[in-house]
């Protein structure tokens, strides 16, 4: 059973229903700040991910490589008309009263999207999950998704309790097939797989703190290159060097 899995999925569905139910009762003020602390926690957390690096030259290029895939397949285009029919869904149980622009409210929304379901903790904690039975790196990645829900769902309401679907699919499929992924990786891919999750953490921290609007959703497939290409550069270009 993907325990770890679950326990995430269902902390993202708590942290929403009481941001929604409740955050009418904070003040902007305080929502501000703590998403400036969130921010902040997801590019630390970005940072120590990405010191696991082992091939730099690798895991840029798959950095710039995948952005350049997602950007060519208008990935954030389809995450934005997959938020709208969400909010449109889940508008019908709970009527939104969110003050944000439009814009910005699918700004908010694709970011925390590419947060839950697209972090390199989420996807390494899965196969993790399902290759050897611990769920400790998903129960700790809940912890912070809790809060980070509740506070995001104080501005965008109940929809981002909808996230909870597609990350439980994704993440449950990653632990499904976890017995296959994980025997064709070794140390050196697994370190350029997590510091490539790293980078789409310290984008997304900057967007949540509206810094700057990386292009996290076009950034996803540097996840699925990252970790081929990491094994191209250490079977056949370091060997040349």
């Amino acid at each position: 059973m993907p325990l770890g899995v679950v326990i995430n999925s269902l902390s993202i569905i708590l942290g929403s229903l009481l941001g929604g139910l409740f955050g009418h009762h904070l003040d902007d003020d305080f929502k501000v700040k703590m998403n400036m602390i969130f921010g902040v926690c997801s590019m630390g957390m970005g940072i120590i991910s990405i010191t696991k690096m082992s091939y730099m030259s690798a895991v840029v290029f798959a950095v710039v490589l995948g952005t350049t895939v997602g950007l060519f397949l208008n990935l954030d285009k389809w995450i934005n008309k997959g938020s709208l029919l969400m909010e449109k869904g889940m508008s019908k149980i709970f009527p939104s009263n969110s003050d944000l622009s439009k814009e910005q409210f699918l700004a908010d929304l694709v970011t925390v999207i590419v947060l839950f379901c697209a972090s390199g903790t989420g996807i390494y904690g899965s196969l993790v999950n399902g290759m050897t039975g611990d769920a400790s790196i998903l129960i700790s990645k809940s912890i912070l998704d809790f809060f980070t829900a509740a506070i995001f769902a104080c501005n965008l309401g109940y929809v981002v309790a909808a996230i909870a679907l597609p990350q439980f699919i994704i993440f449950t499929c990653l632990y499904a097939l976890a017995g296959i992924i994980v025997p064709l990786t070794n140390p050196e891919m697994i370190g350029d797989f997590t510091a490539c999750g790293g980078f789409l953490m310290v984008a997304t921290g900057f967007r949540i703190i509206q810094v700057k609007m990386f292009p996290t959703a076009d950034m996803i497939p540097a996840m699925v290159l990252v970790m081929p290409i990491s094994w191209l550069w250490a079977t056949l270009i370091l060997p040349l060097l």
